[in-house]
């Protein structure tokens, strides 16, 4: 679904991200994660072009993304991408959210928009919350109402760029749990996250980054365990004595 080729990525001077390769299956559960300033997010935010690639392909479903002739519009349509800041308009309540884009983009007639939009604030818990505007939401109701709006165009991928960073800690778990939902639906999911207990009970496979490469790549319960590369053993070892 998703193939990195030889990709690198500099900032001026700064190699972020060097020679990645790496492949995520339609239907699997990838978790990104690495000490701060590894490349993790600079990696998952090259997947809808959010950040250029210096060289190297990126392909999704066999369309390399950085070729050209792309529509940069059309393909962020079609990739779901939750930041860790919300981005909700705030002058909208959470249904005009989540209908917006279909509204805009699709071209769904308003009825059709509606219902599509209500489905997905129930399915993330918020049916009750949508007339509601994000002032008045908190966090994690934000970032539940950021997701079922991702959902709304029905992308065949969803990336999550360290979702539940700027939650307080007591809202995490409402997040992770609508992520756990979509990963037991069967979505291409890559999330960037610090929460090792959701990585551990939820991703297929966990790829371990530093100084914009990928050191190792394994099964949670492998990685966890038992990891090979010396900076991935410190990473857990740090995690086990946070």
């Amino acid at each position: 679904m998703i193939e990195f080729e030889n990709v690198n990525k500099w900032y001026g001077e700064y190699h972020a991200l060097r020679d990645i390769d790496e492949t995520v299956a339609r239907g699997e559960v990838v978790v990104v994660c690495g000490p701060s300033g590894s490349g993790k997010s600079t990696l998952i935010r090259t997947v809808n072009r959010l950040e250029p690639i210096a060289g190297g392909h990126i392909r999704i479903d066999g369309v390399d993304i950085h070729g050209p002739g792309i529509d940069i519009n059309e393909l962020r349509s079609s990739i779901g991408f939750v930041f860790q800041s919300f981005n909700l308009f705030p002058h909208m309540s959470a249904l005009r959210n989540v209908m917006l884009a279909p509204m805009r983009v699709l071209r769904l007639k308003e009825a059709e928009a509606r219902a599509r939009a209500l489905e997905l604030l129930d399915k993330v818990g918020l049916a009750g919350k949508a007339g509601d505007f994000p002032t008045q939401l908190s966090g994690g109701q934000q970032q539940r109402v950021a997701i079922a709006r991702a959902l709304a165009m029905q992308p065949p991928v969803m990336l999550f760029d360290e979702p539940t960073s700027a939650l307080d800690p007591e809202m995490v778990g409402e997040v992770l749990q609508v992520m756990k939902r979509l990963a037991g639906d069967g979505m291409t999911m890559i999330c960037v996250t610090h929460e090792m207990g959701f990585a551990r009970e939820v991703a297929d496979r966990v790829v371990f980054m530093d100084e914009g490469m990928i050191l190792e790549r394994a099964r949670p319960d492998d990685f966890f365990r038992q990891p090979q590369h010396a900076r991935a053993q410190k990473f857990i070892a740090d995690i086990r004595h946070a």
